[in-house]
């Protein structure tokens, strides 16, 4: 059987199939690190901020925490792209896994959002920097033939990365509902560490390209991982700089619209696991709760610290009027002021206390029930300590319940958008190699582009998780199948780290605006809509078009060999 008629897999050799492993356990690390970061954001920024689970100041500080592991990312990337030219594919990539594996594990003791935000900062450096490192190593040790393929499943095994993410998520999800943990968003973290193992198996055995090896040995050596000789040849330059649209349109598309998804279905799934607990007499037995308190403002020392107001529940979806008047003798009674009915009724009546920006006078109906509210007997003193403790047990209990409920679903989210990205970017590698680049380019982000739109407006129920998701993670993740075997294509050997990683990584740059455009938009513009998410991300799926007007000026690179 001819070489050329044979599956590209028999052309690889034991070594080969050490370097593929090593670049995908490296990339598939990578991506879980990512996911495990989506899964937690949420979470992490309610639980730092201390926001109620609706409040959208937490999409807000979530769209802000990613932009900046963004930023950390493209920094990283950048960096380290050009050190993969200059000291080698292997050693740079010890250190990328050393650097995301040990900050995602500071990630874990956050105390504030800030010092969250500077921890994905310095993991994003570490992230940033494996993607341009493992695909130069693989694309120049894989022989011609092989190589887009190779390239593509090293891609679509990031997929895996994503998945395992998921499942850790849904392990802890389950801890936490169970009570075995309380918070599984720090956890998350802790198994985040994992990949530095890695690096031992790096450090021991992978060797540097030959093709690295060569120009790294001969008279250019100066100009290894040069930015000037990048952008003073024209072919490099513009190759870059349409490598960086096609970049920047699909990053947005994943970082800005799509891995908020797993957000946008806790908002969903929220409402009904708390329409579930009213169903249940919930919500009457959380107002006997704030009564007992007002009545007895003594045991808010205790229980201002256990309770917080946004995992109470009121009688009816649209009104808050428990949360809301237990939030506001919380606030007197840190602040040293006596609590009493006559007392919140008039902190009250000078706007919400737990809102970031006081409310209009309030309504003489609303103002109306609230001292109808408070003015209700807490039915006598008898048992009232012991009902007391029940209920904050039952209040904490459901809490951690719904909390796990919906880091089970959400991570559910995430597997079933993956399985459909694995799909979706090795499919990317078959079409390429069969129509070419730019028309699978072109497919890819018509497709994403309608996919994503569709899922975000019309996203309802936990049966749309088995169907929207993996169908908008093979339209979505498609493009990425695609930038792993394209980027390298578009430089020569001593500056294809630094190519590739300025395309990926300035494209994830420019694209650090895309999280927080989401947030403002989901805060600021549609905050007034029931569902603002869904708005914001529909919105910003225009944002693919931008990778389809830049197609018509890439070059094709299908069935040509690496440049030189």
């Amino acid at each position: 059987m001819s070489t050329a008629s044979q599956p590209w897999y028999r052309e690889l050799t034991r070594y080969h199939w050490f370097v593929f492993i090593v670049a995908a356990l490296g990339w598939l690390f990578d991506t879980m690190d990512q996911q495990l970061f989506t899964l937690a954001r949420r979470p992490a920024c309610q639980e730092l901020l201390g926001l109620s689970p609706s409040d959208p100041m937490i999409d807000r500080y979530g769209g802000y925490t990613t932009s900046v592991f963004l930023i950390g990312w493209a920094t990283g990337g950048i960096a380290f792209g050009v050190l993969g030219d200059r000291i080698g594919r292997a050693k740079t990539m010890l250190w990328t896994i050393l650097i995301y594996s040990l900050f995602t594990g500071l990630s874990a003791l956050s105390v504030t959002v800030y010092d969250f935000a500077l921890y994905r900062f310095l993991t994003g450096l570490g992230v940033g920097g494996e993607f341009a490192v493992g695909v130069a190593l693989v694309a120049e040790v894989m022989p011609e033939r092989a190589r887009p393929f190779a390239l593509g499943l090293l891609q679509a095994l990031s997929a895996v990365g994503n998945v395992s993410a998921a499942l850790i998520s849904l392990g802890l999800g389950r801890m936490q509902e169970s009570g075995v943990i309380d918070s599984a968003w720090r956890v998350m973290f802790v198994v985040g560490t994992v990949p530095a193992l890695l690096a031992v198996l790096i450090r021991r055995r992978l060797k540097e390209p030959e093709r690295w090896q060569a120009v790294a040995g001969d008279a250019v050596v100066k100009r290894l991982g040069s930015y000037g000789e990048l952008f003073g040849n024209p072919r490099w330059r513009k190759h870059a700089l349409l490598g960086l649209a096609l970049a920047f349109s699909g990053v947005v598309g994943l970082w800005g619209i799509g891995f908020f998804s797993p957000d946008l279905n806790r908002l969903v799934f929220r409402k009904t696991f708390e329409q579930e607990a009213r169903n249940r007499g919930d919500a009457a037995a959380d107002q006997e709760f704030v009564k007992l308190v007002i009545a007895r403002p003594e045991s808010l020392d205790e229980y201002a610290k256990r309770i917080q107001p946004s995992n109470l529940l009121s009688a009816t979806a649209g009104t808050k009027d428990a949360e809301r008047i237990y939030a506001t003798a919380v606030n007197l009674h840190k602040a040293g002021q006596a609590v009493t009915a006559d007392a919140v009724l008039a902190e009250l009546d000078r706007g919400d206390p737990d809102q970031a920006k006081k409310q209009p006078p309030q309504s003489s109906d609303e103002r109306s029930r609230r001292a109808a509210f408070l003015a209700s007997p807490s039915d006598g003193t008898d048992g009232a300590d012991e009902r007391l403790a029940a209920n904050a047990e039952r209040i904490e209990k459901r809490t951690k319940e719904i909390g796990g409920r919906l880091t089970f679903w959400a991570s559910l989210t995430s597997m079933m958008l993956n399985i459909g990205a694995f799909f979706g970017i090795y499919a990317f590698s078959r079409v390429t190699h069969l129509i070419g680049r730019r028309p699978a380019f072109a497919i890819s982000f018509v497709l994403a582009a309608s996919s994503t739109a569709f899922v975000f407006w019309n996203f309802q129920t936990i049966g749309d998780v088995f169907w929207m998701m993996p169908l908008m993670g093979f339209c979505q993740l498609s493009l990425f199948g695609g930038y792993a075997i394209y980027f390298p294509e578009l430089f020569p050997t001593r500056l294809r780290s630094t190519g590739t990683s300025f395309c990926y990584n300035v494209g994830r740059l420019v694209a650090a605006t895309g999280p927080s455009a989401l947030g403002l938009l989901t805060s600021v513009w549609y905050a007034d809509k029931p569902e603002p998410m869904r708005y914001a991300g529909v919105t910003m799926c225009s944002v693919f078009l931008l990778g389809l007007f830049a197609l018509p000026f890439v070059p094709e690179t299908k069935g040509q060999p690496l440049p030189e």
